[in-house]
C-alpha cells in the first residue's frame, strides 16, 4: 500500500471515528476499518484503536459485568420503565488474522430502569457454539460464515452467535444473527435458557432468521425472514408471520431472489414484504480460500422487491437499479398508489473491510451512507424504482419509534457526523428527523464522545408518536471507552441529556438495541 493510500484512509476513517457513530453497528465495523486506517493495518481481527492519540481501545471484553444501582448525573424520569437491550461482538476467543469485526459471540446487556434508578448487566449469548468452544477452551469457527473452515468437532452445531440484534417474544429476550435460529434468554437474569430456539420446533435447526424482525403495529405479531433459507447458497428466501401468543406460524412462503446476497433487513406494511437486494453476494471460491462469507460485486445491480403480505409470493414484482447497497431500512409506507420504503443507501461497498470481487483496492468514499426515499408504483407498471435523497446526514443505522413498524410514521432517528463539519462544526450527534417536514434537529455530543446507534422509548404504550425518550450509548475516547448511557427528550434532543447513567467500565459492544417497556416483562 502506498503512503498515498495509507493517507487516504488516515483521513476518510479517522473523521468517521471522530465524528460519527464509531462503535455502533455499522459504526463497529467503521471502528474497525479507523483502526486499520489509522495505524496502516488492515489485519481486522486484531483490537483496533479508537481514533489517533484518543486512548480508546476496542478490544474485547470478555467479561460478564453486573452493577446496580449505576451513579446517574441528572434526573431520571419517573415514567421511564423499562429496558434498553443491545447486543454485539464480543470474541471468546482471539479472531484469527484475516476474520472481521462481525464475527464474535453475542455479548447482551441491558440497562433496567425502574423508579429513578438504573441497574446494568451483561451476559453471552451461550448458543451451541459457545458452549463447545468453551468446552474445548479454543475457537473452533475461525472465519466469519465460512463453514469450510470449521472445526470437525462441530459438525451438526449450530453457529449462533446472537451477535447483531434483540427483539422481545413472550417475555424471553431474542438474541439474533442472520444466518441462525435465535438464541433465547430470560429477560430479567440475561441466562440463556435456550441455546437455539425454533419457536417450538417450527425453524428447522439450521433455519436463517433475520437480525430485523418487524412487530406488526396492529396485532403485535412478529413477521420475520430467512434468507438462502434452502442451504449455503440457496437463492431462496422464507417469509413468515409468529403468532404474539401462541408462537405458531399463521403462513409463511417462499420466492426467489435475483442472486444470493446479503439480505440484512426488509420492509413490513400492513399489505406488503418488501426487499431490497445489493451486490454483496456470496463467494463460495473466495470461502474455499479460507475467506469470509461476502464480497462486494462492483458490477452487480441492485433489486428492489414487493409482494402481497399474507399470500403465497406469485404476486413479486422486481424493479431494477444501479449498483449500490442499503442494509437498514427506516420505515415504510404507501399512498395508495406508490410503495415507500426508506433506507440509508451507499453508492458502493458499504463495509470497506470487507474484499471487492474484483480485487479493487476499498473505496472509502463510496462506503458513506446517506438517507433515502426508494419508491414504486404498486401497479407494478415500471422497469426501474425511484429514489430521493432525504438528508444530508451519513447515518447508517436510522430508527424510528418501532410502535411505527408498519403502518406510515413522521419521525426517524440516527446517529450522525454532524452535517456541518465542513464550516467547523465536528462532532458526533443524535439526529431526530420530521418526515412530513423534511427537517431535522441535532445533539452534538462533541469530538471527544462516538455514539452507538439511538432507540426511541415511548413515554408509555398510548403516548403519540415521538412523544418520548432517545437513548444511546456514549463511548468516551479519550477514557480508554468508558461509557455513559445518556438519556434524551425525544422532541428536545437538541438541548442534550436529561439524564446521564455513568459506567465505570466500557459498555459491551453494540450492533443493534431495543427498549421493552416494564408493561411488558411478564409478572
Amino acid at each position: 500500500m502506498t503512503d498515498k493510500q495509507n493517507l487516504d484512509r488516515r483521513s476518510f476513517m479517522a473523521a468517521a471515528i471522530g465524528t460519527a457513530a464509531g462503535v455502533g453497528a455499522t459504526g463497529l465495523a467503521g471502528a474497525a476499518a479507523a483502526a486499520g486506517a489509522v495505524s496502516g493495518n488492515t489485519d481486522l481481527s486484531r483490537p483496533p484503536a479508537g481514533a489517533p492519540g484518543s486512548g480508546g481501545q476496542f478490544s474485547p471484553i470478555r467479561a460478564e459485568v453486573t452493577i446496580n444501582d449505576c451513579e446517574v448525573e441528572g434526573k431520571l424520569p419517573l415514567d421511564l420503565d423499562g429496558g434498553f437491550f443491545a447486543t454485539g461482538p464480543d470474541p471468546q476467543y482471539p479472531r484469527v488474522p484475516g476474520n472481521i469485526m462481525f464475527d464474535g459471540e453475542g455479548h447482551v446487556r441491558v440497562f433496567r430502569i425502574k423508579n429513578g434508578r438504573v441497574d446494568y448487566r451483561t451476559r453471552y449469548a451461550k448458543g451451541e457454539r459457545y458452549l463447545a468452544q468453551d468446552k474445548a477452551r479454543r475457537g473452533l469457527y475461525p472465519m466469519y460464515r465460512n463453514p469450510y473452515m470449521d472445526d470437525p468437532s462441530v459438525r451438526g452445531l449450530s453457529r449462533a452467535v446472537g451477535n447483531t440484534h434483540v427483539i422481545n417474544h413472550k417475555g424471553l429476550i431474542l438474541a439474533l444473527k442472520e444466518d441462525t435460529p435465535p438464541i433465547a434468554l430470560d429477560i430479567n437474569t440475561l441466562e440463556t435458557v435456550d441455546p437455539i430456539y425454533t419457536f417450538g420446533g417450527q425453524l428447522p435447526k439450521t433455519q436463517p432468521f433475520t437480525a430485523h424482525p418487524k412487530v406488526c403495529s396492529i396485532t403485535g405479531n412478529m413477521l420475520a425472514f430467512g434468507y438462502e433459507a434452502e442451504g449455503l447458497g440457496s437463492d431462496v428466501v422464507s417469509v413468515f408471520e409468529i403468532d404474539k401468543n401462541t408462537s405458531k406460524k399463521l403462513w409463511e412462503t417462499k420466492i426467489k431472489v435475483p442472486y444470493v446476497g446479503m439480505i440484512h433487513d426488509f420492509g413490513i406494511s400492513e399489505k406488503y414484504v418488501m426487499f431490497f437486494v445489493v451486490p454483496m453476494t456470496i463467494d463460495i471460491e473466495q470461502m474455499k480460500r479460507g475467506g469470509i462469507h461476502w464480497s462486494w460485486d462492483r458490477s452487480g445491480k441492485t433489486w428492489f422487491g414487493f409482494f402481497r403480505r399474507g399470500g403465497d409470493g406469485k404476486d413479486l414484482k422486481w424493479f431494477e437499479g444501479p449498483t449500490r447497497s442499503g442494509t437498514h431500512t427506516m420505515g415504510v409506507f404507501d399512498d395508495g398508489k406508490k410503495l415507500y420504503f426508506d433506507t440509508e443507501i451507499t453508492a458502493g461497498n458499504p463495509f470497506p473491510f470487507m474484499p471487492n470481487k474484483d480485487g479493487s483496492p476499498p473505496d472509502f468514499k463510496g462506503a458513506e451512507s446517506y438517507l433515502h426515499r426508494i419508491s414504486v408504483p404498486l401497479s407494478g407498471k415500471s422497469k426501474g424504482y425511484d429514489i430521493e435523497k432525504l438528508y444530508p446526514l451519513s447515518a447508517p443505522l436510522p430508527r424510528q419509534d418501532d410502535r411505527y413498524n408498519t403502518v406510515a410514521y413522521r419521525y426517524g432517528y440516527a446517529a450522525c457526523p454532524d452535517p456541518a463539519a465542513e464550516r467547523g462544526m465536528a462532532g458526533a450527534c443524535y439526529a431526530r428527523m420530521d418526515l412530513q417536514t423534511r427537517t431535522f434537529k441535532l445533539w452534538n455530543a462533541g469530538t471527544k464522545v462516538s455514539l452507538a446507534e439511538p432507540v426511541f422509548a415511548p413515554k408509555n404504550a398510548k403516548s403519540r408518536e415521538g412523544e418520548g425518550y432517545l437513548m444511546g450509548i456514549a463511548y468516551h475516547l479519550d477514557q480508554n471507552l468508558r461509557s455513559d448511557l445518556v438519556i434524551l427528550d425525544a422532541e428536545r434532543v437538541e438541548d442534550g441529556p436529561i439524564a446521564t447513567v455513568k459506567l465505570p467500565v466500557q459498555a459491551s459492544p453494540q450492533v443493534h438495541g431495543l427498549w421493552v417497556r416494564g408493561d411488558l416483562y411478564p409478572t
